[in-house]
């Protein structure tokens, strides 16, 4: 798909159809690089219209020939994934001078030309065909001859993922767990640069209205379900944000929760009402193993502690009793006795320590790190 340049500049990423931390990254580089046009596989124009994308009106979105099949396929995208691979490829850069790719799947696999730089700011390999492949195939519920030809599948898709990463000429990771599992899956070197938090959305308050917050996709790897079970059993309240397609089932089980009426899901909410959300949490639970944790960040923002499984960027954001508590795996008794733990030592935790912590991944200085690496680049050629 040749399209003529009107800017030096692209962005490239995987999905414009929801928003969530890998889309505040592309606006805040988009910010960066005003002159730029915009690449993603599929683009939603009934989100495109809310609030959250108002800073894409002035660019140019282009999208792949996905972007013509029908509606109820789009909404389901592991029904196009055979088509991903060659779906990117098709974007031409030709009349380009600097690509960068914000991607945790697809946006890393663009063809450009040798004289064209390309940079890949990773949020992750591409999850469910790496360390979370066993687990995909069992929240499928994939049997019998469909899960035969899934794993041909996901296989092929394993070795262009591998082959796809090898394309970029350099690459940032988001955090140092994902730069060791960059190193680990596709054998490149990555520099870390933190993604941007906007840490000064956040008022930082000691008051809370008593409820744990957590804010997550709600999909199966995130362990929701588990949350849900530990708040039933403490009999604590908690608030869910997110959707996703596990809402459903979640549902089903809070209400069959015997603490029903002190667990809820929200959904998907305004920034408005989600800022509002933290700053009147107790504390912030995350049961999963994240590749960063963006809203981890956003709860030591508003100054409130976190309790969260002791893996992936949640290590190199919380300080283990002073901005939060780490739990070693995510089973109902572990998290209710570090839960237990916190409510004891509460009193000790100062907002204003656990919002400084926060203020070190700020969005200037994301800006600052990614314009440095960008043009030190540039000035080598």
């Amino acid at each position: 798909m040749r399209t003529k340049a009107k800017n030096e500049i692209a962005l490239v990423h995987d999905f414009l159809t929801n928003v969530g931390g890998a889309e505040n990254v592309l606006r805040v580089i988009a910010g960066i690089y005003e002159k730029s046009d915009i690449f993603t596989l599929i683009s939603d124009k009934k989100i495109l219209k809310d609030s959250e994308f108002n800073w894409l009106k002035k660019k140019r979105v282009f999208s792949s020939f996905l972007q013509k099949f029908p509606k109820f396929l789009k909404n389901r995208k592991k029904w196009l994934l055979p088509f991903m691979p060659t779906a990117v490829e098709t974007f031409d850069f030709r009349d380009y001078k600097l690509v960068i790719s914000s991607s945790g799947a697809f946006a890393k696999g663009i063809v450009v030309k040798s004289k064209v730089i390309h940079i890949c700011y990773m949020h992750s390999p591409l999850r469910y065909v790496w360390d979370w492949y066993h687990e995909y195939l069992e929240e499928n519920y994939f049997k019998g001859k469909t899960k035969i030809f899934v794993r041909l599948f996901l296989n092929y898709l394993r070795m262009w993922d591998r082959a796809s990463a090898m394309r970029p000429d350099y690459l940032i990771a988001n955090s140092k767990y994902t730069q060791a599992r960059i190193k680990k899956y596709y054998n490149r070197d990555s520099q870390v640069i933190y993604p941007p938090v906007e840490v000064e959305d956040f008022k930082a308050t000691k008051e809370n209205q008593g409820y744990f917050l957590t804010v997550s996709r709600l999909s199966a790897y995130k362990r929701v379900d588990t949350l849900i079970d530990t708040f039933d059993k403490l009999g604590l309240p908690l608030v869910i944000v997110g959707d996703g397609p596990e809402r459903k089932r979640l549902e089903e089980k809070i209400k069959k929760a015997e603490n029903s009426q002190k667990i809820k899901i929200v959904g998907a909410i305004k920034r408005e009402r989600l800022i509002k959300l933290y700053e009147s949490a107790r504390a912030f639970v995350f049961a999963c193993e994240d590749d960063f944790g963006i809203a981890v960040v956003e709860a030591m923002a508003a100054g409130k502690p976190v309790v969260a499984l002791k893996r992936g960027g949640a290590v190199e954001t919380v300080i283990e009793g002073e901005t939060g508590e780490f739990f070693d795996n995510s089973d109902v008794g572990t998290i209710a006795n570090v839960v237990q733990r916190f409510v004891e030592n509460e009193n000790k935790y100062d907002f204003r320590k656990v919002r400084k912590q926060a203020e070190k991944f700020n969005r200037k200085k994301f800006e600052q790190e990614l314009t440095r690496f960008v043009d030190q680049i540039q000035k080598v050629g």
